[in-house]
């Protein structure tokens, strides 16, 4: 299942490092005597498992005594990654990665070598380590720094895009290692501390309360995480290092920040202990993380709610596109419809939809109740694998066409329609299966553009079979008061859902009277 929809601001701590001093003697803070002969499990000082989050005798004068207790766990993830020869620099918003070795001339035809870096943490006393999977994402070579300066090989042992998690391993043992607390909650307002590798220093603590809890962060990761918000600072290079509460105890993973600038302004975000907790056992004991797909493409209901005509009551998630030949295609799920419940339980929006689906089996038969128009219908779907984000993303990549040449046809709030017809079709190269009324002219209104060849499949809750159909829904939203229509239009990217303004009403015209004549 995917979800169409866009990413607002920018999220720079959702990348990987670059640490010019990568390979370099990198000498921890705070790194004496006393904490390089800590091994086995760190023991929480203060309070129990599962306690109240106060803060204990002391708090928040220092916290020295936290950051000595755990620090030894949390390491620095060096990476050795390839990227392909077709451009100098490979470009992510917000952080150019440099090359290794020469340009030009002798360049390797597989591409050339980036160097980057990330934070991480053991969880295990024989060499497990907890990371973020953009951080050891198509890495050749991953070395591991420890808290003593050690250098070590380690290899992958599973990631999940989905949630952008991953588990590595060293060899050895005797590790120094902390645990995801599993029981206790945070609160909005408890103290947090975050270890970890900001642009490649080595360990580095910081402070903050817990600002929020289940934030979306407008991504894909977001159908799966409801991401904890912090204040400590976060930068690039933190990504995967832990968020400990005051005991010690790790309450998060350090994923993402929101910053306009690609450094922090104090709004991080760390994915919650029992998320990690849940995945990273099942990639420790070998698992791949498997997910249930329907094949759609998926959006909320409510920006469009009043358009439609939907009761303000109702809840769903809006079906804006579906892939042929997919599980729900099979099963008679059709673009525009609303999914109110799955497996007789309520479906809040497209979020709680794509964790109700992720959840079931590969194979499972679902029950998928819809609103098609005035009807309650019963789609009974058999899951398929997820497949991978990647593989998802690639699906989504806009094609670059020219744009195609206009044809006659009749206005309507600002688009240029005609009935579709063979022609039309031959001429724009529109699928047997698409149909509806066809954009025959370039439109920009507002932030759409619709371009000759689009069609417009649903106006409010019903197909488009005329133009008629679209007055119809006009019509109908402007007697309801509202300013808006909805609209459902097909292109060769995709479908997308629209909000056009309903256009004025047209001042009656005078009827001609007829001429008088003599009985």
């Amino acid at each position: 299942m995917k979800r169409k929809e866009f990413i607002i601001g920018a999220a720079a701590g959702l990348l990987v490092a670059v640490v010019a001093t990568a390979g370099g003697l990198i000498r921890w803070p705070g790194m004496d005597g006393s904490l390089l002969s800590v091994n086995g499990p760190i023991t929480p000082s203060a309070g129990a498992p599962g306690a109240a989050f106060g803060p204990p005798p002391g708090a928040p004068v220092s916290f020295a005594d936290i950051f000595t207790q755990v620090a030894p766990a949390v390491v620095q993830i060096d990476v050795r990654t390839r990227v392909p020869r077709r451009a100098e620099t490979f470009q992510i918003p917000g952080l150019p990665f440099q090359f290794e070795g020469p340009q030009g001339e002798g360049q390797s035809p597989e591409g050339e070598t980036t160097l980057g870096a990330g934070s991480g943490f053991f969880i295990s006393e024989d060499g497990y380590i907890v990371t973020n999977n953009h951080v050891i994402a198509n890495a050749e070579e991953i070395t591991v720094r420890l808290a003593d300066n050690r250098v070590l090989p380690a290899r992958l042992v599973g990631r999940d895009e989905s949630t952008d998690l991953a588990v590595i391993k060293v060899d050895g043992g005797r590790f120094p290692y902390v645990s995801f607390e599993g029981s206790a909650e945070p609160r909005v307002g408890d103290w947090v501390i975050a270890v970890g590798n900001p642009f490649g220093l080595g360990g580095t603590a910081t402070a903050g309360i817990v600002s929020a809890k289940s934030r979306d962060l407008q991504d894909v990761s977001s159908n799966y995480v409801d991401y904890i918000q912090i204040d400590a600072a976060i930068n690039r290079g933190n990504s995967g290092g832990p968020t400990f509460d005051i005991y010690g105890r790790v309450i998060g993973v350090n994923t993402a920040i929101f910053s306009p600038t690609g450094g922090s302004i104090g709004i991080g975000f760390a994915i919650p202990a029992n998320t990690a907790k849940t995945i990273t056992d099942r990639l420790m004991r070998g698992e791949q993380i498997e997910r249930g797909y329907l094949g759609v493409t998926i959006g909320d209901l409510e920006p469009y709610r009043e358009a439609m005509g939907v009761d303000r009551q109702q809840n769903g998630a809006l079906i804006i596109d579906v892939t042929p030949g997919g599980p729900a295609a099979r099963g008679g799920v059709r673009p525009g419809d609303i999914v109110v419940q799955l497996n007789e339980q309520p479906v809040v929006n497209s979020t709680d939809l794509t964790r109700k689906v992720g959840a079931a089996a590969v194979n499972d038969t679902l029950e998928v109740v819809v609103l098609r128009g005035d009807r309650r219908l019963v789609a009974r779907v058999q899951a398929a694998k997820r497949p991978s984000q990647s593989e998802l993303d690639a699906q989504q990549a806009p094609s670059r066409r020219p744009v195609p040449e206009a044809s006659p046809g009749q206005a309507l709030a600002g688009l240029t329609l005609a009935p579709m017809t063979p022609e039309l079709r031959a001429k724009y190269d529109i699928p047997a299966g698409v149909n509806g009324v066809v954009v025959v002219a370039e439109a920009r209104i507002g932030q759409s553009r619709f371009v000759p060849g689009v069609v417009i499949l649903q106006a409010g809750v019903r197909p488009v079979r005329s133009i008629a159909d679209i007055q119809a829904e006009i019509a109908r939203a402007r007697a309801a008061g509202s300013e808006q229509f909805f609209l459902l239009a097909w292109s060769p990217d995709g479908n997308g859902p629209v909000l056009l303004d309903v256009p004025p009403q047209a001042a009656a015209q005078p009827r001609a009277r007829a001429p008088a004549t003599k009985q």
